[in-house]
């Protein structure tokens, strides 16, 4: 029996080991989400529920991820050093498995609140950003507090790079497109636009390329100059592409070089282009509050409908 528990206590910490806790970081950035009681999880499937929400690692150690196909929407923003992270939002269908998971950062949680009380997977956040995570009307998810089995480590990659999620653990089953109350609309395209081969968008120290493939009517997604393609050889295609001009500004969190963590406001207005079908549509984007989805409309009003299936959303500087 003693044996039996010391075997049982040392896989259980080669399974956490480089996950985050109160003193282990995730990246040098991030520790985990609290363990005190919280009345809004229940840490078991329920069956229909919230819309699941995972951050998802995006430098070349990560890559390829895992189950980025089955995505409803892809949210590309800005963390530290220029660099890009990935929000991927699902609600239609729920992959087996999804990752590299890794931490939140403070925009998450505005750009959630569109949401009704969805599941939020992360590997963790920085220690004073966590208070904040705990009060966000929404079912914060780390490595410590999920149903077991949830998170594992992968084997071929090293920590912080190789932590996974298995969704149907965490949430059950996918709750259906009525969870997405993003304001997106679906549709014919409107009148116009412009024929467009490839569209580049650049951060600081990351970029996303989206070429139109006549074959597959989709966009074919690379970053930082390869093609994204997932850990089962799924080449990522989006039916609908968005560059959302916003203002990204300094945050009051800093990871632990001492460089500041972005923060993206996606409540207010500005400029957008949307890509679809081969063409590229200029329009204006208005969200009026963190409660609300984002409305797209043409210089007159008229609203900018998207073509059905994966929607990837770019947040640009303005």
């Amino acid at each position: 029996m003693a044996t039996a528990a010391l075997l049982a206590a040392a896989v259980s910490a080669s399974l956490m080991a480089g996950c985050t806790s109160n003193n282990r970081p995730d990246d040098g950035r991030g520790h985990s989400h609290s363990q005190e009681p919280d009345h809004r999880k229940s840490h078991q499937p329920t069956g229909a529920g919230p819309l699941l929400a995972v951050k998802i690692d995006n430098v070349d150690a990560a890559r390829p991820q895992t189950g980025l196909e089955a995505a409803d929407i892809v949210y590309a923003e800005q963390v530290e050093g220029g660099l890009s992270r990935l929000l991927a939002i699902y609600a239609t269908r729920l992959p087996k498995a999804v990752g590299p998971v890794r931490s939140a950062r403070e925009s998450d949680l505005e750009l959630l609140r569109q949401f009704d009380e969805p599941t939020l997977a992360f590997s963790g956040a920085q220690d004073k950003l966590l208070p904040l995570i705990d009060r966000a009307p929404l079912n914060a998810e780390s490595p410590e507090s999920a149903t077991s089995g949830a998170y594992y480590r992968g084997p071929d990659r090293a920590a912080p790079h190789n932590l996974f999620l298995r969704p149907q653990r965490l949430v059950g089953v996918a709750p259906g497109a009525d969870a997405l109350t993003t304001g997106f609309r679906y549709g014919t395209a409107p009148e116009g636009g412009t024929p467009l081969a490839s569209r580049t968008v650049r951060f600081p120290a990351a970029r996303f390329t989206f070429t139109w493939s006549a074959d597959r009517h989709r966009w074919l997604v690379s970053m930082d100059g390869a093609p994204t393609v997932t850990t089962d050889d799924h080449r990522i295609a989006a039916a609908t592409v968005v560059v959302q001009y916003v203002k990204v500004r300094e945050s009051r969190f800093h990871d632990v070089l001492g460089n500041n963590s972005p923060y993206t406001l996606s409540v207010g207005s500005g400029r957008a282009q949307v890509l679809r079908d081969g063409r590229a549509f200029d329009a204006k984007w208005r969200r009026g509050s963190a409660a609300e989805g984002t409305a797209f409309t043409t210089a007159d009003g008229t609203p900018v409908n998207f073509a059905k299936g994966q929607v990837w959303v770019v947040f640009a500087k303005a």
